[in-house]
C-alpha cells in the first residue's frame, strides 16, 4: 500500500488529529516503515500456529470478596456536609 499525503490526511480526520504540514512527510515515512514491517510478517507461515489469546498462561487472578468491617447507616451518614433522615444531600447537577 502506497502512502501518500491523501492517506495521511484521512489517517488523520478518522483518528481527529492535526498533522501540521511540515510533518506531514515524516509521518509517512514513519507510517511506510510500520507497513513494509506488517508485509514481512505476513510472508511467515503461520498455519500451525494457534492463535494468541492473552501473553501468558495465566488466568485472571482475583482474590474472593471477603466483607471485613460493616458499618451502620447512621455511621456511613454521621460525616455527611449535608443529609437527611436517610440519605447523603448533594447540590443538582442535571438541569431539565
Amino acid at each position: 500500500m502506497k502512502i501518500d499525503i491523501t492517506t495521511v490526511d484521512k489517517l488523520a480526520k478518522l483518528a481527529r488529529l492535526e498533522i501540521a504540514p511540515e510533518q506531514k512527510e515524516s509521518v509517512i515515512k514513519d507510517l511506510s516503515k510500520i507497513l513494509s514491517f506488517m508485509e514481512k510478517l505476513n510472508e511467515l507461515d503461520t498455519t500451525n500456529v494457534e492463535p494468541l489469546v492473552y501473553m501468558s498462561p495465566g488466568v485472571n487472578i482475583t482474590r474472593n470478596d471477603v466483607v471485613k468491617e460493616v458499618i451502620s447507616h447512621e455511621e456511613a451518614l454521621q460525616n455527611a456536609p449535608d443529609r437527611d433522615e436517610n440519605y447523603f444531600k448533594i447540590p443538582k447537577v442535571i438541569s431539565k
